[in-house]
């Protein structure tokens, strides 16, 4: 991570005033529009040819982990009460207990 923000620093500070402004609010704006997009999206059918488009808006729409749509391309949504534990949860889906995390992906 201190590589990355060395280069990000170094770059911020490599361009011209208006334009590291401008970079800034357009890479926040494409961000804000991919999880705007995401959020009304259904997601492709896993065979679709969309599914890699799908992806890639998620990923610039940072939407991941406890950020992750509950329906993916390929994936089924399980809704349990809270308070259900972990493990029982995982004995029904017959799964390992961290694979019932969201955003995590299943062990092949």
């Amino acid at each position: 991570m201190d590589s990355l923000s060395s280069i990000l620093t170094w770059l911020y500070s490599a361009l011209p005033e208006p334009y590291s402004g401008d970079l800034v609010a357009l890479v926040s704006f494409t961000i804000a529009s991919c999880a705007l997009a995401l959020r009304f999206w259904k997601p492709p059918h896993p065979g679709s040819h969309w599914v890699a488009i799908y992806t890639i808006v998620s990923a610039i729409a940072q939407a991941r982990g406890w950020a992750a749509n509950a329906y993916q391309p390929g994936k089924k949504a399980v809704m349990v009460p809270s308070d259900v534990p972990r493990v029982e949860v995982a004995a029904k889906l017959g799964v390992h207990p961290d694979d019932t995390r969201p955003g995590k992906p299943p062990k092949v």
